[in-house]
């Protein structure tokens, strides 16, 4: 039965309900996470003398479950951690006082917490303790602007893609071909403007062009493969799925371990999120923590090609096996 043959009082119920359900469901996504972002195991470094250090970690401590405190011999190797994206900084107790290594490039809004929670207090004397960037986000977008509001473009691209595909009729490799040219251009595009011309995604840009790309393909897929399995209601599920909880629960504005639970771990399982936390991996870090965010996507992408191809098959198997059925004789008796 198609919603236009329902008498018109159900469809004027389901108007009245489903809107503001919607409404409820998209202030839900987006306001919960925004309201309640505080560090929840944050990981933040503590390097020096052990002596020397224990003061540092009884403070951190003191904010229970803000940060997860990783001790490391010295700056040296603070320094390292945080270029790896192992911590979003440290404290180093050093002789001339202690010392804040940051990196904006991982979260402008982390890097600026640690500042105001660490700066004054980290030595227990209520001196002001020296900070250092030590990979600072792009001269160009010093804020991280670009990247954060790179998310909803992406995930509108990725939603388009698929269902311009479903409604198109393009089935199989015919439209895992056009995901996949789509999703091409859209790297191409998003690297030129975001790298070329806002100068706010830096390093590679064959690199950074193959993320995006990567990223709208994993969403396209998704919401292509959920109609193939489940007609149009696919792409209604993949469209929620993807704008209405992966992009909210992305971090991309803060950080995965600033968004409640578990709202942060899911969405690092979801694209919009892999997607940033990749881009910002091999655009600051040198690939530094790219391993997972990756797999991730691609996951993403090899599950919905297959469930377009799938979905074409059994569509095809089904048209072959109608005409069958229809020359069937009857049954006697």
């Amino acid at each position: 039965m198609s919603p236009s043959s329902l008498p018109p009082y159900r469809r004027i119920t389901a108007v009245v309900l489903l809107i503001p359900a919607l409404v409820a469901l998209a202030l839900w996504a987006f306001a919960w996470p925004a309201a309640r972002t505080a560090p929840r195991d944050l990981p933040l470094g503590v390097a020096g003398p052990a002596a020397a250090a224990a003061p540092v970690e009884r403070q951190l401590e003191q904010r229970e479950g803000a940060f997860d405190v990783r001790r490391y011999t010295d700056e040296t190797a603070a320094r390292t951690a945080v270029e790896n994206r192992e911590v979003y900084g440290a404290v180093v107790v050093t002789e001339q006082g202690p010392k804040l290594l940051t990196a904006s490039a991982a979260s402008p809004a982390v890097a600026q917490l640690l500042q105001q929670a660490v700066a004054h207090r980290a030595d227990g004397s209520g001196a002001r303790v020296t900070t250092e960037d030590v990979v600072p986000a792009a001269e160009g977008d010093p804020r991280g602007a670009v990247l954060n509001t790179s998310v909803l473009p992406l995930a509108l691209a990725g939603i388009g893609a698929g269902a311009a595909v479903t409604l198109l009729g393009l089935r199989g490799t015919r439209a895992a071909a056009a995901l996949t040219g789509s999703a091409v251009l859209v790297g191409a595009v998003a690297a030129g403007l975001s790298q070329s011309w806002l100068e706010a995604v830096p390093g590679n840009w064959w690199a950074a062009a193959g993320t995006f790309a990567l990223a709208a393909l994993a969403m396209s897929a998704a919401v292509a493969g959920l109609a193939a399995l489940l007609g149009r209601p696919g792409i209604a599920l993949g469209a929620v799925v993807i704008m209405l909880l992966g992009n909210p629960f992305s971090g991309a504005a803060s950080a995965p371990e600033m968004l409640p639970e578990p709202a942060g771990a899911l969405g690092q399982w979801l694209p919009p999120g892999a997607g940033v936390s990749l881009l910002r991996s091999v655009s600051f870090f040198e690939g530094a923590a790219a391993a997972g965010p990756a797999l991730t996507l691609a996951w993403w992408a090899a599950l919905g090609l297959g469930a377009v191809l799938l979905g074409a098959g059994l569509k095809k198997r089904a048209e072959r096996a109608k005409p069958a059925t229809e020359r069937a004789p009857a049954p006697v008796g």
